[in-house]
């Protein structure tokens, strides 16, 4: 007992008021452990980030059908070669007609609605006006009902679509299955009371008939991509490709970054990934972790479009409308192999592109609810496989995990250089000092937050309509504000006096918690463009440092770092990484120039309110001018 007692006494420390000091936690211990190993882990933890983001296309699953009661190809298609060449007889009057009425596209929806009719169908003329593409401040955050009209339309800019709603026999016409195509022209009809009259909307498709395919088979390309990147329940997606590929043998496939199937590093990962899948096997059999070079190929340039496509939060095709409203959309891209003058192969690609819009339309219409079971966060690597939230997840979390053990590092650190230069210094870490670098950063993110307002106000200039016209009035109005900040702020001005008695650390501590929140919350709305932002805004941010000291050491090092951080200073600006993303998907300008493209770009963004436009704004341009500042820092 005597033994007992002397220890516990031992183990009791006093602090310097003769108060006992507690012992801190093992997880306050391991906390004070990473802070104090930042630069180390680091770069452990942003390698494994990159690493695992290699890795997804190796941890790709199969996709399943979760919902059993879709029961896709049980049901036998009632669909003959009657009804193909009433569809055939259809598609040939209207080419008739077009050729004997030309201009009058009005009349081509009154031909299609007459069929409707006869079919037993309701037939309905819906009228749509042109959309702008304004930012409003006030819209944005609004439902999908409200958008903006544009001025001084004349009659031939309006559009009227077709509607025929054919009600089930024995069905209560509460429930319905839209089935779309891209026949739009000039009706007296909202197409929200089109779809209220036929009941709630369980899925939709969107039907497009491309040219002749690229393969020697028929082709059905699946777009899926909504705004913010919403994406439909992964059972659709696996009902439509499993009759395309098993019923009707359809070559499936998904949209590509097709500079990447040539990419030679990415073709030496892939084999180094496949020698380790072929040792690990050699070791156990069961271990089946490796997949052949090329299906890595593959499914690495399909992640990469997946990825980018939801990033833009921009739709992929005119499904985006349907998910808007919460409704669970596709658009299917049929190209058949036949040449045009090939009437048998004609009628066998329409028999079975019909059945396998019918066979999909069934399988919905067995649902008793709406799409629950399957996920609705998931990346694809091919038709058939896909990478859910809970994988994909991983890379993101580490990219970002080294930013608030850096923030915490560098805030300690500037507080102790801070020490040196007062006559107070055990009190300085309990001081506000880090209150003037918080001003810097409020202050430019505050600029940003009224940069991503400029545009409302820039549309309102009457004569400046070429996009041209306004990216050169939006950055140049943006680049004054910048200025006028610098100046009217103090400390704000890389080039300023007052940042020779701010503390570069506390400033970059502060900037990194204001990224790492921004790429958090940006990781809730959409997943993809914090993914993509974290690439670009964590080693940015990590690697920010003064030149003036890696200059005057010019120790190969010093100047390396420098370097680093400049280029990804380069490639971070949004209107540069913009134009990379073109040329790597090689899209490349069109007919306008760079800021003409940008502001075309961000036309859609606004059009279908997606929140990429905010993060660009508020999170990624404000944390971009600060690395700035803190790389010309005047140390």
């Amino acid at each position: 007992m005597a033994g007992e007692k002397r220890n516990r006494e031992e183990e009791e420390v006093k602090t310097d008021d003769g108060s006992p000091k507690i012992k801190p936690r093992p997880i306050v211990r391991l906390g004070i452990f990473l802070i104090a190993h930042s630069p180390v882990f680091s770069v452990v933890f942003s390698a494994a980030g990159i690493l695992a983001l290699l890795l997804l296309p190796l941890l790709a699953k199969n996709t399943y059908i979760s919902e059993n009661a879709l029961m896709p190809g049980s049901a036998r298609s009632m669909l003959s070669n009657r009804d193909v060449s009433a569809g055939s007889k259809l598609v040939k009057d209207i080419k008739n007609f077009r050729l004997s009425h030309e201009g009058q596209g009005v009349e081509v929806q009154k031909l299609i609605g007459e069929y409707m009719s006869e079919m037993g169908a309701e037939v309905y003329y819906q009228k749509f006006h042109p959309e702008g593409n304004q930012f409003h401040p006030l819209h944005f955050f609004s439902g999908p009902d409200s958008y903006t009209l544009l001025d001084n339309v004349s009659c031939a800019s309006y559009g009227v679509n077709v509607a025929g709603i054919i009600r089930a026999p024995r069905g209560d016409g509460k429930e319905s299955i839209v089935l779309a195509s891209d026949l739009l022209k000039c009706g007296e009809l909202n197409t929200a009371d089109n779809f209220r009259r036929a009941g709630t909307v369980a899925a939709a498709l969107v039907l497009k008939v491309d040219g002749r395919s690229e393969r020697f088979e028929d082709t059905l390309s699946i777009y899926a991509e909504a705004s913010n990147g919403q994406m439909p329940n992964l059972d659709l997606i696996n009902v439509v490709n499993y009759l395309a590929v098993h019923r009707q043998g359809f070559y499936v496939r998904v949209e590509k970054v097709v500079s990447l199937l040539s990419s030679s590093w990415l073709k030496i990962i892939g084999e180094i990934f496949e020698a380790v899948g072929k040792l690990a096997h050699t070791l156990n059999p069961d271990w089946n972790f490796g997949i052949p070079a090329a299906d890595y190929l593959e499914g690495s340039a399909t992640l990469a479009s997946s990825l980018y496509s939801q990033a833009l939060g921009i739709p992929t095709g005119p499904h985006g409308a349907f998910r808007d409203y919460q409704v669970d959309a596709i658009t299917l891209k049929v190209s058949p192999r036949f040449p045009p003058d090939s009437k048998t192969r004609q009628h066998d690609f329409f028999l079975r592109g019909a059945r396998l819009l019918e066979g999909t339309i069934r399988s919905v219409n067995n649902l008793l609810e709406k799409f629950h079971q399957s996920f609705f966060l998931y990346l694809l690597t091919s038709p058939s496989k896909f990478i859910s939230v809970g994988v994909y997840m991983i890379a993101f979390a580490l990219l970002v995990a080294p930013l608030p053990m850096v923030a915490a590092s560098l805030y300690i650190d500037g507080c102790k250089a801070l020490t040196n230069s007062t006559l107070n210094p055990a009190g300085n870490f309990k001081s506000w000092k880090w209150l003037d670098a918080a001003k810097q950063v409020f202050a430019l993110h505050l600029l940003g937050f009224i940069v991503t307002l400029l545009p409302y106000f820039i549309c309102q200039i009457p004569g400046q309509h070429s996009p041209r016209n306004r990216s050169i009035m939006w950055g140049t109005t943006s680049s004054s504000l910048l200025f006028i900040t610098f100046a009217t702020i103090p400390g704000c001005s890389p080039f300023s006096s007052r940042l020779h008695g701010t503390n570069w650390a506390v400033v970059k501590s502060v900037t990194i918690s204001a990224a790492f929140i921004g790429l958090c919350l940006m990781s809730i709305i959409n997943f993809a463009t914090a993914e993509i932002g974290a690439l670009l805004l964590v080693p940015t941010c990590l690697m920010a440092q003064p030149i003036k000291p890696a200059l005057r050491s010019r120790k190969i090092k010093s100047l390396l770092g420098a370097f680093c951080s400049m280029v990804l200073l380069t490639i971070g600006f949004p209107v540069m990484f913009f134009a990379i993303s073109k040329e790597l998907l090689g899209e490349g300008l069109v007919g306008l120039s760079l800021g003409g493209e940008f502001w075309t770009w961000l036309e859609s963004l606004w059009a279908w309110k997606s929140a990429t436009y905010l993060y660009i704004g508020m999170v990624h341009l404000p944390c971009w001018l600060l690395c700035l500042c803190i790389l010309f820092h005047p140390s």
